[in-house]
């Protein structure tokens, strides 16, 4: 069995673990509070902050039966910056000031450039983590009784109709109103979950860290808009 997936699933236990550790009874539809209410937490939360967290993804397309897993570290500080850093299955950087976009593959010595807004503009690559508040203005929001977890689980619909994001799912932890699992679904069913491990909130992240200087030599490529 792939070393990276014995070791991913470990991870998650743990996590699970974790959570269901500070909880000490199920949720249920009747415990959730309010949605404004859940909502003026994570606004709270993530607005005006900076944090960083470790990830796993793991992404499935099901008419092929593949699934794909990933792991690094995400760096996101208000508004608009995010920097995810892939370290398996190989490396891989998305970095964003919020106005451009680099993704750079060093493996390939390739960079990827493009408009930060158009690319995320349907919630692609958890957008909202850097401003929690486009999830009022870009969806429509139900919160879901959750089923065997302890977390909020609030399921969002793009307001506007996207080729790549049919829902997105978002697990939130109960009073602290952190967000540890992000589930994205395309139109075929196909989905990518992302968990976040860890995340500090305690952190002072250099602006520059959300900017990129393209190597000497490497392939530029533009992204379409």
């Amino acid at each position: 069995m792939n070393h990276y997936f014995v070791k991913s699933v470990q991870i998650l236990i743990l996590l699970a673990a974790v959570v269901m550790a500070a909880l000490p009874a199920a949720l249920s539809a009747e415990s959730m509070p309010p949605l404004d209410t859940i909502l003026k937490e994570l606004e709270k939360r993530y607005t005006g902050s900076q944090f960083s967290a470790d990830f796993l993804q793991e992404s499935t397309i099901k008419s092929m039966e593949i699934t794909d897993f990933a792991s690094g570290r995400v760096y996101v500080r208000y508004p608009g910056m995010m920097r995810w850093e892939y370290e398996k299955p190989e490396q891989q950087a998305i970095i964003t000031d919020g106005h451009k976009l680099w993704i750079y593959r060093p493996l390939d010595n390739q960079v990827m450039t493009g408009n930060a807004p158009v690319f995320f503009r349907d919630g692609k690559g958890a957008s909202f983590l850097s401003d929690i508040r486009l999830i009022r203005q870009k969806f429509t929001i139900t919160p879901h009784p959750p089923e065997g977890e302890y977390l909020y689980e609030l399921r969002l619909v793009p307001r506007e109709k996207t080729l790549n994001i049919s829902q997105i799912r978002l697990y939130v932890v109960p009073r602290a109103f952190t967000i540890v699992r992000i589930v994205t679904v395309d139109d075929y069913g196909d989905d990518t979950r992302i968990d976040i491990v860890n995340p500090q909130f305690n952190v002072e992240l250099d602006p520059a860290l959300f900017k990129f200087d393209i190597p000497k030599g490497a392939d530029v490529q533009k992204i379409d808009e």
